[in-house]
């Protein structure tokens, strides 16, 4: 039988969180800071869990994207995936993804980061990708997510809408934070922070 690893994208195999590099990277830094500071009594009540995940990331993705064309956003990531992102991936998770398939096992990025600017950096590896989807109308980003925030519980969803975990001899999940503890406890081999100790 088969054998498959999931991987957080966040924090477990990138240093940083991808959302505010990729706005960095889009929009600068004089409109980052800007945007930031206006945001940060909504940031101050996410901090102490007074609201969602999924309603701040919204207002994040509305305040610096909504209204912008989705091929330019789009053609953003691309660009982002080739020249930011290599510099924010911890080696050592690249090296356990490469062992992975070199063991020919079935490999997917499951992450609360959009689409757009994590598939781009799987498919050129050759890895799978499930993610966080962004709400598109008259060829422009609204600002919304499409569905829910690809975290927690909806990870497992996803992962058991693609997948049949069943037909797996072995199931491996890497992950960082507690959005990732759904994903880690359907693993018959779990790993919480394994790279921290290298970039």
């Amino acid at each position: 039988m088969a054998s498959i690893a999931f991987f957080d994208f966040d924090g477990t195999i990138t240093s940083r969180d991808t959302l505010f590099e990729i706005i960095q990277f889009q929009k600068g830094n004089a409109y980052f800071y800007t945007g930031m500071l206006l945001l940060s009594p909504a940031l101050v009540l996410f901090k102490l869990k007074l609201i969602s995940s999924h309603n701040m990331k919204q207002l994040v993705l509305r305040y610096f994207f909504k209204g912008t064309p989705v091929a330019d956003f789009r053609k953003g990531c691309d660009d982002f995936c080739r020249q930011r992102l290599p510099g924010l991936l911890r080696s050592q998770a690249l090296i356990a993804i490469k062992n992975h398939q070199a063991q020919g096992h079935q490999v997917a990025v499951v992450t609360a980061s959009a689409q757009d600017w994590v598939a781009p950096w799987c498919a050129a590896i050759g890895i799978s990708c499930i993610a966080t989807q962004l709400e598109v109308k008259d060829e422009q980003l609204t600002g919304n997510i499409l569905g829910l925030n690809c975290n927690g519980d909806e990870k497992v969803c996803r992962i058991k809408n693609e997948y049949d975990l069943a037909g797996f001899e072995t199931i491996y999940a890497y992950g960082d934070s507690s959005g990732d503890k759904a994903m880690l406890s359907i693993a018959g081999v779990p790993q919480f922070k394994p790279f921290r100790a290298a970039l």
